[in-house]
């Protein structure tokens, strides 16, 4: 009895292993950084796999900053999920490190560069035209 439990476990061990193994690709979305023109305050990326037309029109997008170190310590990253309208490139910060911003504002870039990168690149991507 023993040895027919112990070899059902070990049988339902290894499909569970295998839904697992097989899931994992289907749940994770695939993620392709791309960078923006650096600047003197740091560098930032924007996830083209995480892009998402919103309802209303606005882009949702996953980006990643880090801002440049004074010393040669390494640079701290922030995740950031952040909202962008297109048509007057405007954006607002959705999360910031996982952490909800709400009541967030629309803003323009403020002639930061690296935002404009980001502007520039998700408004102008083709995964972007793909999506409308």
């Amino acid at each position: 009895m023993i040895q027919v439990l112990a070899s059902f476990f070990r049988s339902l061990a290894a499909v569970a292993l295998a839904v697992i193994l097989c899931a994992a690709p289907v749940v994770a979305g695939q993620v392709e950084w791309r960078e923006v023109p650096s600047s003197t305050e740091g560098q930032q990326w924007w996830d083209a796999g995480s892009l998402r037309l919103k309802k209303d029109g606005t882009v949702s997008v996953l980006s990643r900053y880090s801002l440049r170190q004074e010393d040669d310590s390494p640079a701290l990253g922030t995740l950031v999920v952040m909202e962008i309208d297109c048509s007057q490139q405007l954006y607002r910060d959705k999360q910031k490190n996982g952490l909800p911003q709400f009541r967030a504002e629309w803003q323009p870039s403020g002639s930061d560069p690296l935002i404009d990168g980001v502007l520039s690149g998700v408004c102008s991507s083709d995964e972007l035209l793909s999506l409308s």
